[in-house]
């Protein structure tokens, strides 16, 4: 049976090699799918400024995590024009998908690049309270940085 609880959160994206921190705190919806798989919806509102005084109204955007214990995948869709979606697999090289948000969509508007997991740890009980996903970012054979994804989910 899917049940879902209302949860604050903080996600962060922190880069280990370069100048990259993005932190988002927000209220998220946890849905449990079983035993040790879970879904969980975040809402990002974003400020859109395109240059000038001229100020363009905030897009809607959704990140949907589907967390196991060894597979994540991130998902970012909503209003504006770029979104992405991440497979991770610890020990796995996954794929990291971006694409454009057009009504005309060509397969140019995408590129894929590969990520290699290098550790998943997911600690809750019966709930996840804590993700942790260290993993490489890579386009053909150079590395393009090592990363962490960390997220806290506040009871």
């Amino acid at each position: 049976m899917l049940t879902h609880h209302r949860r604050p959160v903080c996600l962060s994206l922190i880069s280990t090699d370069l100048p990259i921190l993005s932190t988002l705190e927000t209220a998220a919806t946890l849905y449990q799918k079983d035993l040790h798989r879970f879904h969980l919806l975040l809402h990002q509102e974003q400020e859109q400024s395109p240059g000038g005084d001229q100020q363009m109204p905030s897009t809607a955007q959704l990140l949907w995590l589907e967390l196991s214990p060894r597979r994540i995948v991130l998902t970012r869709q909503g209003n504006s024009q770029f979104s992405y979606r991440h497979f991770w697999e610890q020990g796995v090289y996954g794929i990291s998908r971006y694409w454009l948000n057009e009504q005309e969509r060509h397969l140019s508007d995408s590129f894929q690049l590969r990520n290699y997991t290098r550790d998943i740890t997911l600690q809750g009980s019966p709930l996840p309270e804590f993700l942790r996903v260290e993993y490489e970012l890579w386009a053909a054979q150079e590395c393009l940085g090592h990363y962490v994804l960390h997220l806290e989910i506040y009871h």
